[in-house]
């Protein structure tokens, strides 16, 4: 809800600025001087919102990429969580509660403790150490026969999934679009909007119309880019709901 507010309250600010600036260019530019230029003109600004469009896609792209790797790597790292659990109940007590009580303990101090610091941009050192005891104890596992021998090799490597995703989703926490690019695309934005200012109509309400509707959509997608920029904060962000799934099928 607040990301639809603060959005609409963009958008509405944005379409004031951008017809005020049209109302402003009609009032101290003649028109004949704009439609004298209008070929020359139309050149220069076919060009503009090529390359305008071109950068605004691929951070568009960009930004939707990293935000489904996000998801895909919070879904990997829940699963190679719950398959340890399993994995560790075919070895007797304690090898076996110990392995399957850090399980449960990292997916609920995940959910619990460090969803919510990383929607603020930072990791919890409390999940992190639950994460070291438990490839401790899987580590610490002892095969009596060969298939217990054979589970433990697939635990090793679900705890390997585990440690990679882990980092892979703490980076993706401090990742985001560079501030320079984001510098290109609302300078591109604003000179993109303000370069119809240049295309005179006989009518001032029709071109307000257009002109508007174009500050409308760019806006709009500029507004998705950020939105998505960051994939664990915000109203719209990958949640916690691999490890709450993950916690019901360990019976929690």
């Amino acid at each position: 809800m607040v990301t639809i507010l603060s959005g609409a309250l963009i958008v509405l600010s944005s379409l004031a600025l951008g017809v005020g600036g049209l109302a402003i260019t009609y009032r101290f530019v003649p028109v004949s001087l704009l439609q004298a230029h209008y070929s020359a003109t139309g050149a220069i600004y076919a060009a503009l919102y090529v390359m305008f469009g071109i950068s605004l896609g691929f951070s568009l792209f960009l930004v939707w990429q990293q935000y489904e790797a996000a998801r895909q790597t919070v879904e990997a790292e829940a699963d190679a969580v719950q398959r340890l659990y399993w994995l560790a109940d075919r070895y007797p007590d304690p090898e076996r509660s110990r392995v399957q009580d850090l399980a449960v303990s990292y997916a609920r101090v995940e959910v619990e403790d460090e969803w919510p610091l990383m929607s603020r941009g930072r990791v919890s050192l409390h999940a992190e150490q639950v994460a070291q005891q438990l490839a401790e104890a899987v580590r610490d596992l002892d095969p009596k026969t060969d298939f217990q021998n054979a589970l433990y090799t697939d635990a090793l490597g679900r705890l390997d999934v585990l440690r990679e995703n882990r980092a892979l989703r703490l980076t993706e926490v401090r990742e985001g679009i560079p501030s320079v690019v984001w510098v290109v695309m609302v300078a591109g934005a604003v000179i993109t909007v303000g370069f119809t200012y240049l295309f005179a109509m006989r009518s001032f309400k029709l071109h307000a119309v257009a002109t508007g509707a174009l500050t409308i959509i760019v806006v709009l997608l500029l507004f998705t880019v950020g939105v998505l920029n960051h994939a664990f904060d915000g109203d719209v962000r990958v949640g916690p709901g691999a490890f709450e799934l993950a916690l019901k099928e360990m019976g929690q």
